[in-house]
């Protein structure tokens, strides 16, 4: 194998772990699994995301579960096919994955908001840190009851954990998809803001 320090593989190194990671990230379980259990589009239903959230709407919990799996192990599996070559590597397929998710070209652009993909990423970077997202989440949804202001809690705090530990490769990828994650949920954020985002659970829940 190549050794990944050099600058004659480093191009080769960065193009596959971009288009690796990408394509991964860009699969929309979501949408392909209720179509082909034949239930139609779930952007027609709900908030229109493709994420599992979305799906559980549909009434099959075990589709939504294998969205959510799906969603973690693109990106988890993006990033361990690249480590191989590295953790510069690993952290490059990891943001590509999850830029994947966000704006998958098959979708026009118009993916999931990064939750289950961010925790995957990071499971393959660097696990304690998608352990702490997980906690992190559960404990805000439990206290606030809005999944959207969660999944910003745990994003916001989640980048702490490696820098605490000096694991600044993993730090800065997590940090990147905390900026990423919060744009896509800008729209939760106004709702949030106004007294109108719908809490867990209720018809209306826009996550």
């Amino acid at each position: 194998m190549p050794d990944p320090s050099s600058w004659a593989f480093a191009p080769m190194v960065f193009l596959v772990s971009v288009t690796v990671g990408y394509l991964l990230g860009s699969i929309p379980f979501g949408l392909l699994l209720t179509r082909i259990a034949g239930l139609g589009d779930v952007r027609d239903i709900g908030s229109g995301n493709i994420g599992a959230t979305n799906v559980l709407r549909t009434g099959n919990k075990g589709l939504a579960a294998a969205t959510l799996a799906g969603d973690i192990l693109k990106g988890t599996c993006a990033v361990l096919i690249a480590r191989r070559w590295g953790i510069d590597a690993a952290c490059l397929a990891g943001i590509s994955a999850f830029l994947g998710h966000l704006f998958p070209v098959w979708l026009n652009y118009r993916g999931g908001k990064g939750v289950a993909t961010y925790i995957g990423v990071m499971l393959g970077v660097y696990s304690p840190a998608a352990l702490f997202f997980c906690v992190a989440w559960l404990a805000a949804a439990w206290a606030y009851r809005y999944s959207s202001l969660a999944a910003l809690v745990a994003s916001g705090l989640t980048p702490l954990v490696p820098a605490l530990v000096g694991h600044w490769p993993a730090a800065g990828l997590s940090a990147a998809m905390t900026a990423l994650l919060f744009f896509r949920h800008m729209a939760n954020i106004e709702r949030l803001s106004s007294g109108e985002e719908p809490t867990i659970g209720s018809k209306g829940s826009s996550n």
